[in-house]
């Protein structure tokens, strides 16, 4: 738990609200990330070594090449380049832990839960960006961008609502939400001239997918 100074300028009194303040420093380890973050500094320190030998060395880099490598140069040998394994060392200790901070959430699962929540918002907005065309928005009118931006809108919501009763009924144990999503999908509803509409077979899976939702099963 961290306190901090709170200020709040308040121009229509002409004074300024201040106060001590909580917030919750969140702390964690991931396994997975702890191998990315090895594999990405790799690559950037075997960048930065390259760089050093042949001599074409990045401005925006020079504070990280002399905190990463030795660098000697001399008439018989030419340049040498040695790592500084403490300091590499060091930093691969690092490696996997990330951190939150919240000023109201400050239960670890809770926070990291609303973290994931916005992840998968920005990755559906990518795709709805993809799906609705958003790259070049064509559209013709105002009125026709302002129907775009409503549609993702609502499925934003819906997005968020499946998560939230996907984790309520523990379903990302056995299902991914593109998976689960997917799967109710193939339920089609017809609609022809003369026949009215007709509803494509749900099975019992599906059934008891809706079921775990609390959503009632489509029926005519």
């Amino acid at each position: 738990m961290i306190d901090w100074e709170y200020e709040q300028e308040r121009p229509y009194k002409g004074d300024v609200l201040t106060a001590k303040r909580r917030a919750y420093l969140l702390l964690y380890y991931s396994p997975e990330k702890a191998a990315k973050d090895q594999v990405d500094m790799n690559n950037y320190l075997t960048s930065l070594f390259s760089d050093l030998k042949e001599g074409s060395e990045r401005e925006y880099c020079a504070k990280d090449y002399a905190k990463y490598f030795e660098v000697t140069q001399t008439p018989k040998r030419g340049r040498q380049v040695k790592p500084r394994e403490d300091v590499i060392r060091e930093e691969a200790r690092n490696y996997g832990y990330f951190a939150l901070l919240s000023n109201e959430v400050k239960d670890p699962c809770e926070a990291l839960s609303l973290y994931r929540s916005k992840d998968i918002v920005e990755k559906a907005f990518g795709n709805l960006k993809e799906r609705l065309n958003f790259r070049r928005m064509q559209v013709s009118s105002e009125l026709s961008l302002n129907g775009k931006l409503f549609v993702e809108f609502v499925a934003l919501i819906y997005l968020s609502y499946v998560k939230k009763k996907m984790q309520d009924a523990k379903l990302f144990e056995k299902w991914t939400m593109q998976g689960l999503l997917d799967e109710l999908d193939t339920i089609e509803l017809f609609e022809a001239p003369g026949y009215g509409r007709v509803l494509g077979e749900i099975t019992a899976k599906q059934q008891a997918l809706f079921e775990a939702l609390s959503v009632k099963c489509p029926s005519l």
